[in-house]
């Protein structure tokens, strides 16, 4: 009987990317984000400057981490990284829409580091407007780039932090479970208690309960945003 054949396993990120930009001896950061696709709460976005001496070992994408694996990265790159957060709100996304919103809080996090970078490394297909720095897009960085990898790590963290304390603000939705995605669980409650004032109502769940003549089919989130989710894998 032949040998079964066994995949290969998968390439971690790596430091090439921050290396081609100057570092160590710029600074380099990576640029992530977590929440785009929620129905509720925040997007939060993170930018991490790693001290490549001084680096966990196992960064990977945060979606291919366990949670515990996640909480146990981001307190050793809290001892080891300088990481910026930035936030933006659920009203910020209602108002400019989930793409700029994420774009917003991207900018955020680099202003927030406690030493401006050279060079900002952002997942996905587009850079924000506006940073201190030049930057670059790399689509599904959170897989290839070292430091995106630990932004990706950082921002989620941070954001279940957040949708935790929230569920004991808003009790009977199971954000503690869910994050605000769109669960059936999530969606079951939200049809016995209605929205509440996390909820985003520029996303067409939530808009159609509260508007429930609209067009069948309506979706407030932009074509544009809807893509940068699918890419995503959210």
């Amino acid at each position: 009987m032949p040998p079964r054949k066994t995949k290969a396993p998968a390439a971690l990120p790596d430091y090439a990317f921050e290396t081609e930009d100057g570092a160590p001896s710029r600074l380099v950061c990576g640029v992530d984000e977590a929440g785009r696709g929620p129905l509720a709460g925040p997007v939060v976005a993170a930018a991490v400057i790693l001290d490549i001496a001084n680096c966990p070992d196992g960064l990977n994408d945060s979606k291919k981490l366990d949670a515990a694996r996640r909480v146990a990265l981001l307190a050793e790159l809290e001892a080891c990284a300088e990481i910026g957060i930035g936030i933006a709100s659920v009203e910020e996304i209602d108002e400019i829409n989930i793409l700029q919103a994420t774009l917003l809080a991207m900018t955020r996090a680099v202003a927030a580091l406690p030493r401006a970078p050279h060079v900002a490394l952002i997942d996905g297909n587009r850079c924000p407007r506006g940073l201190a720095c030049a930057s670059r897009a790399i689509v599904r960085g959170d897989g290839l780039v070292l430091s995106i990898a630990a932004a990706s790590i950082a921002a989620k963290v941070t954001r279940d932090r957040m949708m935790t304390a929230l569920a004991e603000t808003h009790p009977g939705y199971g954000f503690e479970n869910h994050m605000g995605y769109g669960t059936p669980a999530h969606l079951d409650a939200l049809s016995r208690l209605g929205p509440t004032p996390i909820h985003r109502r520029s996303f067409a769940p939530i808009r159609k309960m509260l508007s429930p003549a609209l067009p069948k089919g309506l979706d407030l989130v932009p074509d544009e945003s809807v893509n940068l989710l699918i890419q995503k894998n959210y």
